[in-house]
């Protein structure tokens, strides 16, 4: 889809997901012949900016060309947010298995990381989830089932457009054209919604409930029961009572789940689809323009220079917006209930943050670092053959790179330790 500050044009473009596969080597800049401080005659000491600090970045002076002077702003600027996208990832990865590993009882002493590194603490935080989601099912024994409904992650379109405005020069505001390729458009919608319309917790639902219905749901139930049971209760044939995971209809208290129709409010988010007004989100298609446009494939910014389109990219995808994964936990036959009723506790509220990583952001993330790393080493290039006053920045780069390469270490590490703490709670390689 193509957008014209929030306008739609019919079409879409499908593009090709680039996987995270291996993680980036560090560089040991200062001992490289020609990078670093160590290695570049005349190199500049301290950088006009921290390397850390995007906004900051944009708004210093190097004191070069015209050209030149964009093209650095932009590369170090991708590098600082790609740094902060790497905190981001880790914190919430760590926070996640963290949480997961407390709730299944380990001590803070067998979470902490053993070492410093990037990505570590994410590491060390769900290596302790899955040793203790593996002793727990042991223990547990019968059948535990998790099924999960994964995120969507979507990135503003706005944002790129008022980034491309910012960075190059050569973009106007105003006339700024902004692709959605691989993915849906979603916003808001003042007119018809011609495609499916999500409106959040607590809205009147009749269309598919994934979580509690505070009204009559027509399909499948799941979760604990203190009503009357009409089916299984945690194994047994039950037609009454049930303290326990009702699988069946239960009709009474319940702190249950609703995966089917719902009548009534849903406690998550609502999917309505062939409905004319939306009063949420609309995802597919608008009569009218969009509000507040976001994609969920990938944001293709206007034709500018490779160091804004990388510097974009980074900036949008440091702030995507997703909504949460919901996962759904059924346990049969346990031959210890309450160590059976610990994982689905577990599971049920420390899952989505972490299948929203390794589900829902993994690719977004894997094309910014990449993209971030070529910039940065493209325009260091540049530096070196620029004379004395180019020159002048080579610090900054060999700061920025290094510390580009361990941000990209770190995703990669903590994409892969959310997907290890996912895969080990439900049974999937995936």
């Amino acid at each position: 889809m193509t957008v014209t500050r929030g306008r739609t044009k019919a079409g879409y473009f499908l593009t090709p997901l680039i996987v995270l596969s291996a993680p980036l080597l560090l560089t040991d800049c200062g001992k490289m012949p020609g990078k670093g401080l160590g290695g570049i005659p005349g190199a500049g000491g301290a950088c006009p900016a921290d390397i850390a600090d995007a906004s900051a970045l944009m708004e210093a002076n190097f004191g070069l060309e015209g050209e030149l002077e964009g093209k650095v702003k932009g590369a170090l600027a991708a590098g600082a947010n790609l740094q902060k996208i790497s905190a981001n990832v880790e914190g919430e990865v760590a926070t996640a298995c963290g949480n997961l590993a407390k709730d299944l009882g380990v001590p803070d002493d067998q979470i902490a990381p053993k070492e410093d590194g990037p990505g570590k603490k994410a590491e060390a935080a769900c290596d302790a989830a899955v040793k203790a989601i593996g002793e727990l099912k042991a223990k547990a024994g019968g059948k535990i089932v998790v099924e999960t409904k994964p995120p969507k992650c979507a990135a503003s379109v706005s944002a790129m457009a008022d980034c491309a405005a910012k960075c190059d020069a050569t973009v106007k505001p105003g006339e700024v054209k902004v692709e959605c390729e691989g993915g849906k458009l979603s916003g808001k919608c003042d007119a018809q919604c011609q495609g499916s319309c999500t409106v959040e917790a607590g809205a009147k639902c009749e269309g598919t409930c994934s979580a509690s219905c505070e009204g009559t749901c027509k399909g499948e139930i799941s979760g604990t029961c203190e009503g009357t049971c009409n089916g299984k209760c945690d194994g047994k044939d039950s037609k009454g009572k049930c303290a326990g995971v009702c699988e069946g209809k239960c009709d009474g208290k319940a702190n249950a789940s609703c995966n089917g129709q719902c009548e009534g409010s849903c406690s998550a988010s609502c999917e309505m689809s062939g409905k004319a007004e939306c009063s949420g989100t609309c995802s597919g298609g608008c009569s009218a323009e969009f509000k507040e446009p976001k994609c969920e494939g990938e944001v293709k910014p206007p034709e500018m220079s490779a160091e804004c389109k990388a510097n974009c990219d980074a900036e949008v995808k440091a702030n995507l917006e997703c909504t949460p994964g919901q996962v759904f936990v059924k346990a049969s036959g346990a031959a210890d209930y309450q160590a059976g009723l610990k994982l689905k506790s577990a599971f049920e509220k420390n899952l989505p943050a972490l299948i929203k990583v390794s589900v829902g952001m993994k690719d977004q993330l894997a094309s910014a670092a990449g993209n971030v790393q070529a910039s940065l080493e493209g325009v260091q290039a540049a530096v070196q053959g620029g004379g004395a006053a180019a020159l002048k920045v080579a610090g900054c780069f060999a700061a920025s790179i290094e510390a580009s390469a361990k941000a990209a270490v770190s995703i990669d590490v903590s994409v892969k330790a959310s997907a290890s703490a996912s895969a080990s709670a439900t049974g999937s390689a995936g």
